[in-house]
């Protein structure tokens, strides 16, 4: 015998005069189709009007996601994946955790050429912006693809812009799985250019790659592994210290005690993808101990709520992080066992 309530549909409708389709819908309405893709219904934009149809326990969900990009598209957002995406997660997840941005955010630079507005696109990321603006130390730490890298270049290239700090300065650890520099072949330049490529990426997408150049060549824009910044003082620069998970203790003290007048740095690691020897501790782990509530230091996480790649990429995360839980769970139950043992 057929359920009726399973047969039941309900229909909601939104007036769409006053809203950029394209903005709304994206190309070939990939957007409602994400939106489809969590409902047992149909979304879809005829005419002055998008419709939704569907099982009545599913429309609110829905509704409130498609509500919330109608206003982003009046605010003048242009409505992606990961939009759509970060909304259906921070609704259809109980807790604060989920919370979402009530509002569409003020660009935080536009990209030259383009003049493309570059977003906050999460509330992490707006901490994390906020953090950055708020204090003169700040350690952003999360998963691949949460844009700890590129919106450290982001706030970087906006104080440059505003005459806030007189140059840029990108580093890195030249540390990965167990390759050190004198081990790569070439000049100082061509040795460092691998471990520093996500830094030029981003880079490249917000100033295009042929002023990244005139920059560097005028010393406004500085790349340079972490063994080379001892016995330095860094003053009215913006400093970014990237993978900084591969810092021993000894370098992260090296690195942080760097800074000198009208100084800000922004130091982004990953502590679940740590290269250094395993009898090393990670600097970007020690400096949590010891820094947490300092004034003028803030710590800020990502989470893989944060992601801004391939969807895929957020589910790759989870479930990385559910398998090493798993383990570790597993390890401290045996040696509960053999405590136990040893015990009776």
């Amino acid at each position: 015998m057929s359920d009726p309530d399973r047969q039941r549909t309900e229909e909601v409708r939104f007036d769409l005069r006053d809203i950029d389709q394209v903005a709304l819908c994206g190309p070939a309405d990939e957007n409602l189709r994400r939106l489809e893709r969590r409902f047992d219904g149909t979304v879809s934009a005829r005419g002055e009007f998008l419709r939704i149809v569907g099982p009545p326990d599913q429309i609110p969900l829905i509704r409130d996601v498609i509500a919330d990009l109608l206003e982003r598209v009046r605010r003048g957002q242009r409505i992606d994946g990961v939009t759509v995406d970060y909304l259906l997660a921070g609704r259809s997840t109980e807790g604060p955790a989920a919370e979402i941005l009530a509002d569409a955010p003020e660009p935080l630079l536009h990209a030259s050429g383009s003049r493309r507005p570059i977003l906050v696109r999460t509330v992490g990321q707006k901490r994390y912006a906020d953090a950055v603006r708020d204090n003169d130390v700040v350690f952003s730490i999360g998963p691949a693809g949460t844009g700890k890298t590129y919106l450290a270049v982001v706030m970087a290239m906006d104080y440059l812009k505003r005459n806030l700090v007189d140059r840029i300065v990108l580093v890195r650890p030249a540390v990965e799985a167990g390759e050190q520099l004198g081990f790569l072949p070439g000049d100082l330049q061509e040795k460092i250019n691998p471990y520093l490529r996500p830094l030029y990426d981003a880079l490249s997408d917000i100033i295009g790659p042929a002023r990244i150049g005139k920059y560097m060549e005028s010393g406004i824009i500085e790349a340079t592994p972490l063994a080379y910044m001892r016995g330095r003082t860094l003053n009215n620069a913006f400093v970014i210290l990237d993978e900084a998970q591969n810092t021993t203790v000894g370098q992260m003290k090296m690195f942080l005690t760097r800074l000198g007048i009208q100084a800000k740095a922004v130091i982004t690691g990953d502590v679940t993808q740590i290269d250094l020897a395993v009898d090393e501790k990670s600097g970007l782990v020690h400096v949590r101990e010891i820094l947490t509530g300092t004034e003028g230091v803030a710590f800020v996480d990502l989470d893989s709520r944060d992601t801004q790649r391939h969807p895929l990429v957020r589910r790759i995360v989870d479930a990385f992080a559910d398998a090493e839980r798993t383990t570790v769970e597993t390890r401290s139950a045996v040696r509960d066992v053999g405590g136990d043992t040893e015990g009776g």
